[in-house]
């Protein structure tokens, strides 16, 4: 019931940014509303699944969950902030595995001894965002080589080679997507009971839409309100870039894997969580740089700051370290979280 009342937050930004409220303001309520349409997208989702199964649900959750951080990228996109963008590509990878993994194992595992979930699965979301950083990490190195010997070409190299790395990631999305649920689907089927639906497909669907549009129309009012509210917060951009933003856009995914690891799923929680950063990384991202080229503002993915890159790697190997065994618990939750804060500091007194 407070979600329902939570969702007067939308008409309320909506009104603050068409009397010309301080930016702050709108800011902070066009967050809160996009948090609160967050638990409208979970509620589906988890009608959904029971309609379909888990891994498309899981799959549902993540899609539309990330849409709305995919519009925020796009809207900051258009305004030639090419670093803002890639920090949020960041910060969504870093705060999907750690902070929202960390966040599900954390509450889901707390009066538990351990929970489950299947090895297979958490087998290959472990490969996919190996491969997301060894794909992230190639522009960044080929950048650094070519500067020391062609440095008047470099820009248009980054470019091309970003343009030909976004369409190789694509194409290994779409065939995880048909390897995981057509010629593999049995074995990476989540073995869970699940609950009886209360909504029909056609209702599930509807929500998932609306939530999703108004979702868009509070990222707009977000991106508007970034660079003055930075100002008021005496945040750097870049730090609301890839830590405020991506927990504001992600706040689906949050309260999806919370709310389905205390329902002891742990297979859905694992393909909300580390399944969010990978479509980030496979599928986000390259969309990104393809719809830059479209709007003429080419964007490489080259990330300038070596901090980046680390987080990224850091994800991949502290995900895979806690699926391995396919067994969680509240202190590996909590050591996800620690990392998180770790990354977070380092993100504050960055020098931009």
């Amino acid at each position: 019931m407070t979600f329902v009342y939570l969702l007067l937050l939308v008409p309320l930004s909506l009104g603050l940014a068409y009397f010309h409220a301080p930016p702050w303001l709108v800011f902070a309520t066009a967050a809160a509303s996009i948090i609160a349409l967050a638990e409208w997208i979970r509620r589906a989702t988890e009608q959904m699944a029971a309609h379909a199964g888990s891994v498309i649900g899981g799959l549902l959750n993540v899609t539309f969950a990330n849409s709305a951080e995919l519009i925020l990228a796009i809207l900051v996109l258009r305004s030639g902030k090419m670093d803002i963008v890639k920090a949020t590509i960041t910060g969504s990878i870093v705060g999907n595995s750690l902070l929202g993994l960390g966040l599900a194992i954390l509450v889901g595992s707390w009066g538990r001894e351990k929970q489950s979930f299947s090895r297979e699965r958490a087998g290959l979301l472990s490969s996919l965002l190996i491969l997301s950083v060894i794909a992230l990490l190639i522009p960044a190195l080929f950048d650094y080589t070519e500067r020391g010997l062609f440095a008047a070409n470099t820009g248009t190299l980054d470019e091309r080679l970003s343009l030909g790395v976004a369409v190789v990631l694509i194409l290994v999305y779409v065939a995880n997507l048909i390897y995981t649920l057509i010629t593999h689907r049995d074995i990476f089927a989540i073995a869970e009971e699940l609950p009886r639906s209360e909504w029909s497909i056609f209702r599930s669907l509807s929500v998932l839409l609306v939530a999703t549009a108004f979702v868009a129309i509070e990222a707009y009012l977000v991106s508007g309100t970034l660079e003055e509210t930075a100002v008021v917060l005496g945040l750097s951009v870049f730090f609301i870039g890839i830590i405020v933003l991506p927990i504001v856009g992600n706040a689906a995914e949050y309260f999806s894997a919370i709310y389905f690891a205390r329902k002891d799923r742990m297979g859905l929680v694992m393909s909300i969580g580390v399944g969010s950063s990978i479509q980030m990384a496979l599928l986000s991202a390259p969309l990104l740089v393809l719809i830059s080229y479209a709007m003429g503002q080419p964007m490489n993915l080259v990330f300038s700051n070596p901090l980046e890159l680390i987080a990224i790697a850091g994800v991949a190997f502290a995900v895979n370290s806690i699926a391995q065994d396919g067994q969680t618990t509240w202190f590996e939750g909590l050591l996800l979280i620690a990392v998180y804060a770790l990354l977070a500091l380092a993100f504050f007194f960055v020098s931009t």
